[in-house]
């Protein structure tokens, strides 16, 4: 079932959120819980019935694990149990998202021919998994073995507006409002919930699904072999970055805002990364919650464990006088390529996210090393930022659109099409329609090697009139996190929201519960919905 589906929207969600508040003023919090659990449930299941077993399946038996170590006293036998709960855990994931791509691996490397079996990828799987063991894993610390009650275990789990595609939720900061919340009908709940969800809405069906009509076309041309030229190209990397963009950002705000409706606030998981002025910074504003677990769960603890076996071997670390360059490659270059190579990994069992992983590891590391040596060639840092800032904007932008082809394409192959076009290797294409009515301008270009094609130039225009555009909406007007920071819509805000906001544009944009709010919230949700004939599936529902 989708967010933006007609069924959701006039079905599912008024039943479910008028079955919690009546509960929860009849029975209380617990009856509240209770019909969230049934309903979460009824949602998985409406999408594939066959894999609710799966699901119910591992939340039991990592309950249960997590019940064996809240009853352990030994710190040693906790970690024994995490490890088993890793194998089991990972060795699901693993055969239903990577059992065909690492058998197709194998056939070609070794030149078998193993018969490779059609999996259905269960809707979620990645987003579960890794919300149970960040859990277990917190669990298997000192400070954290404490009894978890099941039902809100469940409901950390399978809560549907996070789900099938995140944020990936910490039970510390959900929990805590489990217990508290009363779930109770709320004005200023469903104001807020619904001003997300409209917002989000809006961004799916009239922005991201908008852009796609252009975007698929030319990624369809690439598999199908076409050699895109160097317009076509950066036009179909620009397009599925915006059209990405707007689509996650959109899942994300529906979440929240849903979440809300019930008073239960989700962490933010998209914070403008367009606006990023360096690669790190892209990331500390892309799928948030992805890239807080990639960074406490293995990029620490790698960097922490070759750090303690340099030091062994009498090595210096990052800081201080013995700083070398053999200790910039192991204790940063080194985690963040086996990361973001493990984050390729994650978002999809193809060799196109690996590469994709790759780049981005190696931007990370350059940028890493920018940032040691920086300070050294360049003092005064107040100058330096307002020199380096817009540079480092244009530098993060144009690094991750020279990797999306890498995100967006079938296969390793397609991708390289795309990429080849952006550099130059597939020529220049134009549309016929430019030397036909600019003869003088067409003459030019095609000496200087120029090729015109009788494709129509509408598609190429309006594509790129799209990409104007909402890359301007992207970078430029204050985000609806930011428009609703005074309501507190996500569990924590970040310093970039909470810092300098009061005036302005923003404070132009902040919500007021008015009339006028009101309208906006509903002409923004009518015009969403004049999008919604085939509503289509979230980019990340994919992972």
């Amino acid at each position: 079932m989708l967010f933006n589906s007609s069924i959701f929207i006039f079905g599912f969600l008024p039943i479910s959120l008028s079955a919690c508040f009546i509960l929860a003023r009849i029975s209380g919090p617990r009856a509240a819980q209770i019909s969230l659990i049934v309903a979460s449930l009824g949602f998985y299941t409406y999408w594939n019935p066959s894999y609710l077993p799966l699901l119910v399946l591992s939340i039991v038996f990592n309950y249960s694990v997590a019940a064996a170590m809240a009853r352990v006293g030994s710190k040693i036998h906790r970690r024994y149990l995490l490890f088993f709960a890793i194998v089991f855990d990972l060795s699901l994931l693993g055969y239903y998202k990577y059992a065909s791509f690492f058998l197709g691996a194998f056939n070609t490397a070794t030149g078998a021919d193993f018969a490779i079996p059609a999996i259905l990828l269960p809707l979620g799987i990645s987003f579960y998994t890794f919300q149970q063991l960040t859990l277990l894993a917190d669990i298997s610390n000192e400070g954290a073995a404490q009894r978890v009650r099941f039902h809100h275990f469940l409901l950390f789990v399978i809560f549907f507006p996070h789900l099938i595609a995140g944020p990936i939720v910490h039970h510390r900061e959900m929990m805590p409002q489990f217990e508290k919340a009363d779930y109770r009908f709320r004005w200023e709940n469903l104001a807020v919930g619904g001003s997300l969800f409209a917002m989000g809405l809006f961004k799916k069906a009239a922005m991201a699904d908008g852009i796609a009509a252009y975007v698929s076309p030319l990624y369809a041309n690439a598999s199908a072999g076409h050699r895109l030229s160097l317009v076509y190209a950066w036009a179909a990397a620009f397009g599925f970055l915006l059209q990405m963009y707007f689509d996650f950002s959109g899942y994300s705000e529906m979440a929240l805002g849903l979440a809300r409706m019930v008073g239960i606030k989700l962490p933010i998981n998209f914070n403008s990364p367009l606006k990023a002025t360096s690669i790190t910074d892209h990331w500390s504003r892309w799928h948030m919650t992805l890239t807080r677990f990639l960074r406490e769960y293995l990029y620490t603890p790698m960097t922490m464990s070759l750090t303690r076996r340099r030091k062994s071997k009498g090595k210096g670390g990052i800081g201080g006088s013995k700083a070398t360059a053999g200790a910039f490659l192991s204790l940063i270059a080194l985690p963040s390529l086996i990361t973001m190579f493990l984050a390729g990994l994650w978002h999809g069992a193809g060799y196109q996210f690996l590469v994709w992983g790759l780049l981005h590891g190696l931007y990370i590391s350059v940028n890493q090393g920018w940032r040691l040596v920086s300070p050294c060639i360049w003092p005064n840092r107040e100058r330096y930022y307002r020199v380096m800032r817009p540079i480092g904007f244009i530098l993060t932008l144009l690094c991750v659109v020279m990797a999306i082809p890498f995100f967006r394409a079938d296969s390793l192959a397609t991708a390289s099409n795309v990429f080849s076009g952006m550099i130059f290797c597939n020529g220049v294409e134009l549309p016929a329609i430019v030397e036909n009515r600019l003869p003088a301008l067409g003459t030019a270009l095609a000496q200087l090697g120029v090729v015109f094609v009788p494709s129509g130039l509408t598609d190429l225009m309006m594509i790129w009139l799209w990409i104007a555009a909402l890359l301007l909406i992207a970078v430029i007007p204050p985000n609806v996190i930011e428009i609703l920071r005074n309501f507190e819509p996500v569990s924590s805000l970040p310093s970039t929201i909470t810092v300098g906001r009061d005036s302005g544009l923003f404070r132009l944009l902040t919500l007021r519960f008015s009339l006028s709010w009101a309208v906006a919230v509903g002409l923004t949700l009518a015009l969403a919905l004049v999008c919604l004939p085939q509503p289509t599936s979230f980019i990340y529902f994919n992972f």
